[in-house]
Order: C-alpha cells, then structure tokens, then sequence
C-alpha cells in the first residue's frame, strides 16, 4: 500500500532538505536526508492511511511545491532546466508541514509514530524511525536547521492543527 506514496515521499523529503540544508559534508547531508524521510514517511503515512486516500492522492495529485517555495523564499530560484523542477509537483505541503512539526516536536514525533503501529504489521516500528524519535548529537547537528524550531515555524505552522487533530485519540467521528 505504502509504495504508491513513494513518490510524495521523496519529493517531500527532497524538497524539505533543500529548503532546511544540512551543513558539514557528505554525512550530515546524509543524515538530515534519512531524518526528513523518516518524517516524511510518518507524515504520509498518517496523512493517507487507507488503499483508498493513497489511490485518491495518485488521481488527484498532491499539490506541489509552490506555496512552500513562496513561504521559504525559494520561488525565485530558476531551474537549470525544463524539468529540472518537475519533482516539485510531487510534494505534499501538508506531509511538509506535518514532517517539520514532527522534525521540531518530540510530543509529537511519538504519539504519530505509535499511531502508525496500530495499522498493523507493516505499518513500521519506533526502531525503524530512530532518528526522527532519539536523533543522537550526529543528528542534531546534521539537520539543526531541519529541526530548529523558529527557522521551520512557517511551515510547521500551516497544518500544526490538523496534525494534532489526527493524533488526538478522543477525537468524535463526525457523521
């Protein structure tokens, strides 16, 4: 099921390590890359959680990059080329905005991952997300711009509440 939202989730994640880089070589660049996936991942995951919402996401599409490209700053960037930006309208700004909030808050980070676990056996497992859940010094440092709170408060911010709305476990089903 969670193959058709590969490619959300490498857009995604691609678009969130362009806009947060990672400084300090190969490995950190490494490192922040596995740590947005991971995010990103949970995000999707939470986002399209059945057959269906996946298979509606591959109808309808996503969305793209652009109103996070205006909100970052990056929509004046030129493309190299004709498609040289063309993964860009495979992101999903709400997976983006969701991802950053779960890059930048642990309580958050947690309750998101252990509402995945109750999806069943392929749902994924808190070792599996490691360094979303306990990034160690390495981490941090890796993508201490892709978890700096006040630097991804402008995306984390555009979807925060339907997030906590998702997680929260008492929430009625409206009919």
């Amino acid at each position: 099921m969670h193959s058709d939202l590969s490619p959300v989730i490498a857009a995604t994640a691609q678009w969130l390590t362009r806009a947060y880089p990672a400084s300090g070589g190969a490995l950190a660049e490494a490192l922040c890359e596995v740590q947005a996936r991971q995010a990103v991942t949970v995000a999707a995951r939470l986002r399209y959680p059945s057959p269906m919402d996946v298979a509606l996401l591959g109808v309808a599409g996503p969305g793209g990059s652009a109103r996070l490209d205006w909100i970052t700053g990056a929509d004046g960037v030129t493309p190299t080329g004709p498609d040289a930006d063309a993964w860009r309208t495979w992101v999903d700004e709400v997976v983006a905005s969701w991802a950053a909030c779960l890059l930048t808050d642990p309580a958050l980070a947690e309750p998101a991952v252990a509402a995945l676990a109750v999806g069943g056996p392929s749902a994924g497992t808190p070792a599996e997300f490691r360094r979303l859940l306990a990034p160690d010094d390495a981490d941090r440092r890796a993508a201490a711009l892709l978890r700096h709170p006040d630097l991804v408060a402008p995306v984390a911010a555009l979807h925060h509440a339907g997030l906590t709305a998702r997680l929260d476990p008492g929430q009625a089903l409206v009919a």
